[in-house]
């Protein structure tokens, strides 16, 4: 099965979002109004660090909801990027919080 094709500016729009901002989350809602339980879950998570992060409600624009997962290769939402390396979604962050590993990972990311 061929894989799908991303329209070149939704790519570009998807790659300026996550080069302006260095902890990026592709998710349905907002950071004040998660439109589903694994967003709030991330965005929950997220909170606790207290440090700045962007969020994009893919519920408002459908082309970057198909893109994004075209563009990580990862079929769910939310997507979570940090200074611009795919970390995962929901389950993916759950699991490194629950392990104390996120925390590194937001560190490592950070500071390098």
């Amino acid at each position: 099965m061929a894989k799908p094709i991303m329209d070149l500016i939704v790519k570009q729009d998807i790659e300026q979002l996550i080069h302006d901002h260095t902890i990026m989350i592709f998710m349905k809602g907002s950071k004040l109004e998660p439109m589903c339980g694994f967003s709030n879950s991330v965005i929950r998570i997220f909170n606790t660090f207290q440090i700045p992060y962007y969020t994009f409600n893919v519920l408002e624009n459908t082309n970057i909801r198909q893109g994004i997962k075209i563009y990580s290769d990862w079929p769910t939402i939310p997507q979570v990027y940090i200074k611009g390396e795919f970390i995962g979604g929901a389950d993916i962050i759950i699991g490194l919080y629950q392990s104390k590993k996120l925390q590194e990972v937001i560190e490592g990311q950070l500071h390098s």
